[in-house]
């Protein structure tokens, strides 16, 4: 049965034009939505900062929401209510999600109850809020996409951030030889802490020929790659015979030498979560509430924010220094 909400109107982030981080706007009296067949009402505790939130609110990203928008996908918070024809989940239950439907930066969100997952007391609702984007996002590049195997070795470049140290967690719980990069002292020492064998400054002149020495002739099996308008070109001289480049971040163009894949026959390949099927999702949430459970699967939080500092937040996740973990805005 439908539970109205304990208020009509909420705190929420809206966004009415593209452009800076100046458009997002902090509302008080956005109407609280109401769960529809299939849906749950979620009050939000903490919601995930990922990059793309910000390309999408630039406008110059693929997917273009129907303005005015709330932004936001990756909430943590309790069941407040359920629409009709949910079972899984009542009032009162700890949740994360993938995706919401009204949006995440907000005081309470609707989600379809098939992309809401049980979040485990062992992890708090700041840990919640960044176990859905990233962990899915790692898993489908290291998996589905990147088809990784025990022994192979893989390079996380970009490692500190959120979908980078899901991806050294998973890597290395599941029996590969990780690497990963950071931009300070402080990125290298969080990588190391969470499955990467070895770190390196992606900020050092020389750290390319590191990594060569530290992989030999033989080269790289997989690189995930945050940031492939700077990386794309040296990473495919790091990469083994049939090595692949799984692109998980860009934000411009480069210029590369296709001959390079030529000599190696090496892929890149590009990897969007947006275009999972049903069943790999299924897959990708089986992996994480499964390393949830056997305790690999420990989310690092980064910085956080009040709802009121949104606009710092996304100017921060592009333009600081070196990540840290996941960035959470607190409600």
């Amino acid at each position: 049965v439908a539970m109205a909400a304990t208020r009509s109107v909420m705190r929420a982030v809206r966004v009415f034009e593209f452009g800076g981080p100046e458009v997002l706007k902090l509302q008080s009296d956005v109407l609280v939505p109401v769960p529809k067949e299939n849906q749950v009402l979620i009050k939000v505790h903490a919601c995930g900062v990922n990059p793309v939130e910000t390309y999408i609110r630039s406008g110059t990203y693929a997917r273009k929401p129907a303005l005015p928008y709330t932004p936001g996908s990756d909430v943590a918070g309790v069941i407040e209510g359920v629409g009709e024809r949910v079972t899984a989940f009542q009032k009162g239950d700890r949740v994360f999600t993938l995706e919401t439907v009204s949006g995440g930066y907000a005081e309470y969100a609707v989600a379809a109850a098939n992309r809401v997952f049980p979040l485990p007391d062992k992890l708090d609702f700041r840990q919640g809020a960044a176990i859905g984007v990233p962990y899915f996002t790692a898993y489908r590049a290291l998996f589905q996409k990147g088809c990784a195997k025990a022994g192979e070795s893989v390079l996380v470049h970009g490692a500190s951030g959120g979908v980078g140290l899901a991806a050294c967690q998973i890597a290395r719980a599941c029996g590969l030889k990780v690497l990963g990069t950071a931009g300070t002292e402080e990125g290298m020492n969080v990588v190391l802490r969470n499955g990467a064998h070895q770190a390196f400054n992606h900020r050092d002149p020389n750290y390319i020929e590191r990594i060569k020495a530290c992989t030999g002739p033989g080269g790289v099996d997989i690189i995930i790659e945050m940031l492939s308008n700077v990386n794309l070109d040296a990473d495919l001289q790091l990469l083994s015979r049939a090595g692949r480049v799984m692109v998980v971040g860009c934000r411009g163009r480069i210029e590369i030498n296709p001959r390079d894949t030529m000599s190696k026959e090496s892929s890149i390949i590009g990897v969007s979560l947006f275009l999972a099927t049903e069943e790999e999702r299924h897959e990708c949430a089986t992996a994480v509430l499964d390393g949830i459970e056997a305790g690999w699967l420990k989310p690092v939080v980064g910085l956080e924010y009040p709802l009121e500092k949104v606009a710092s937040a996304h100017e921060d996740i592009i333009c600081s220094s070196g990540a840290r973990g996941k960035m959470v805005l607190l409600l």
